[in-house]
């Protein structure tokens, strides 16, 4: 069986890194990138299985990132994950008005990420 490719937008590289890691070691397939432009041109390029987003972002912030992906009929389903420290309720129902499938704030405990990338994933 072919690993689940898993994107990981996030600007903060110790973050990207540690994500990176913990996802790899769980047999995942991880692309880092670290800005909104990145993360749009990586899905066009080798569309992943799922996406783990961070909302503050350098040039388009991950609620245009999500809604983008959303909008696209070729892309929409990709579950995306929102992994912020946006903890507010505005920007959660906003998260959610953009299409985000779940949203994680920040700080986190790995195994809830893990168990909600798992929950996503096992749905196809």
């Amino acid at each position: 069986m072919a690993k689940k490719r898993i994107l990981i937008v996030e600007d903060e590289e110790s973050l990207l890194k540690l994500e990176s890691i913990l996802l790899t070691s769980k047999g995942y397939e991880v692309r880092g990138v670290s800005n909104g432009r990145a993360a749009l041109a990586a899905v066009a390029e080798d569309r992943p299985d799922l996406i783990l987003l961070d909302i503050m972002l350098p040039e388009i912030d991950g609620f245009e990132v999500c809604r983008r992906i959303k909008e696209d009929s070729e892309t929409r389903n990709i579950p995306i994950i929102m992994l912020t420290a946006k903890k507010s309720r505005e920007d959660m129902s906003r998260g959610e008005k953009v299409g985000a499938d779940w949203y994680i704030t920040k700080p986190f405990k790995s195994a809830m990420v893990i168990e909600t990338i798992q929950r996503f994933l096992s749905r196809e």
